[in-house]
């Protein structure tokens, strides 16, 4: 069973390999936004995976964020999650971010519990369709 207030948290340096011109999301030297939905999504899943049967993971469904300040090059970003609400399967979390200069931005995440191998079984049948 998973707990509401359950907490994670993940940072990443910001380098060249994941600004916003590296990941073509813009033209800029700063923390790109596909890079930090990748550190939310990340932080949410890697919160809860511990306490799921062997067997099932998570994958993501819904974002509903803001990125509302720049990262630059060599700083560190952190994102904290917080699982606010379980519906079934469903399971939606409270995500922030921040660098050493202050917030960088934050919203809700949205997912679903699966079970690995049957989720990949359906993934892999559109190939052969």
């Amino acid at each position: 069973m998973l707990k509401i207030g359950t907490k994670g948290s993940k940072s990443v340096t910001v380098t060249s390999r994941n600004t916003a011109k590296a990941m073509g999301s813009g033209t800029l030297d700063v923390f790109a936004t596909p890079a930090l939905i990748a550190l939310m999504e990340e932080t949410c899943w890697s919160s809860v995976a511990g306490q799921l049967e062997t067997g099932s993971g998570t994958v993501g469904t819904l974002l509903e964020i803001k990125h509302t300040a720049p990262t630059p090059v060599g700083l560190e970003v952190t994102c904290e999650s917080t699982l606010i609400e379980t519906d079934g399967r469903r399971l939606v979390f409270e995500v922030t971010a921040r660098d050493a200069k202050g917030p960088v931005g934050g919203g809700r995440h949205e997912r679903f519990v699966v079970q690995n191998e049957k989720f990949q079984a359906k993934a892999d049948a559109k190939r052969e369709s």
